[in-house]
Parts: C-alpha cells; structure tokens; sequence
C-alpha cells in the first residue's frame, strides 16, 4: 500500500474484495465495518490486559475477526471461500467452558464494569452483539457463511466470559443488579 489515500470513496462508494462498488451505507459494508469496530475494540482491551493467557487469547480473536472481515467484503454469492468453520466455534466454546470453571457463578446479571481491561471486554461483547444483529440482517438478504452468525455469537459469549475473568484475576468486584421498586408509580 503506497498511499493511504486513494480517493476512490470519495463518493460514497467502496470496494469489495473482488472489485465490485457498493454503496458505503450498504448493508454488508455496515457488517464488516462493525466487525472492524469490534477487532478495534479488542485491541483497547489488550492496552489494559496485564494477564498475558487473555492477552494471547484475544490476539487470537482478533486475527479470527480479520478472517470475518475478510468474508463479509465478499460479493453476495462468492461464500465458496468459507474461512470460519465449526471447527472456530468449538474452539470459542472450549475457551467458554475453560474460564467458565475459574469463575464463581453467576447469582445475577451483572453490570459491565470492573477493571479497566473488565471493563473494555464489556463493551468489545456489545460490539459484537451489534456485528452479530448486522451479519443477521445482511443473512436475510444475501447470501453468508452459514457459520459466521453462530461464531460472532459465541465470541460474544467469550467475551463476556473473559470480562469476569480478567475482573476476577484483578480482584476487581462484579457488581450485580438487582430489580428496585420504581419511584415512578403509574
């Protein structure tokens, strides 16, 4: 890449890996966009990790977000280059399961918080909740890797996972929530 600059989105436009424009407000591009937010995300929450198992683990995550990406700047149609298999999925759900086991279970919901790296985890899983509802709504539309939807959804999981793990590793306290009485009667 020679230049960062290229002007050829100048009008609204982009490229999809196989050349054909498409609006930038296009579906898919939000998909993918939303997918590049979310390796983004993942990236501030490695700033704040001092655990170095999460940190190898979300590095992980985030070239496995590259391979997402990558699929979703595909042309509706071109799904024959499948990247993200079952076999991605079975490897987030033993990670899941791993961690789940270290961790006290849950009582509660909890709210997004802790630690700093807790914290950032939190928010990297509404990411990719967001990602996962666009990939759905792009499914209903075009034609995507039938494994895509499954392992966005399962990397949410993880994540969530992975927040109480580093909250927990860093002796920081997981605040539950609990319904309170309105103080607006109606």
């Amino acid at each position: 890449m020679a230049r960062i600059y290229t002007r050829t989105g100048d009008k609204g436009e982009t490229g999809l890996v196989d050349g054909t424009r498409v609006p930038k407000d296009s579906i898919r591009v939000q998909a993918y966009g939303d997918i590049d937010e979310l390796n983004s995300a993942l990236g501030l929450v490695r700033a704040f990790l001092i655990d170095n198992q999460l940190d190898s683990i979300i590095g992980e995550l985030q070239k496995d977000l590259f391979i997402v990406g990558a699929e979703l700047a595909l042309a509706e149609g071109d799904s024959n280059n499948k990247r993200i298999t079952s076999e991605h999925i079975l490897e987030l759900e033993k990670i899941i399961d791993r961690y789940q086991l270290q961790l006290p279970p849950l009582k509660a919901f909890i709210l997004p918080g802790g630690g700093k790296a807790g914290a950032a985890l939190h928010f990297a899983r509404a990411v990719a909740r967001r990602a996962e509802r666009k990939i759905i709504t792009l499914g209903r539309s075009e034609k995507i890797n039938d494994q895509l939807i499954p392992y966005i959804n399962r990397l949410s999981d993880l994540l969530f996972v992975l927040a109480r793990a580093a909250n927990h590793r860093e002796n920081k306290t997981e605040i539950q929530w609990h319904r309170t009485p309105s103080s607006v009667e109606t």
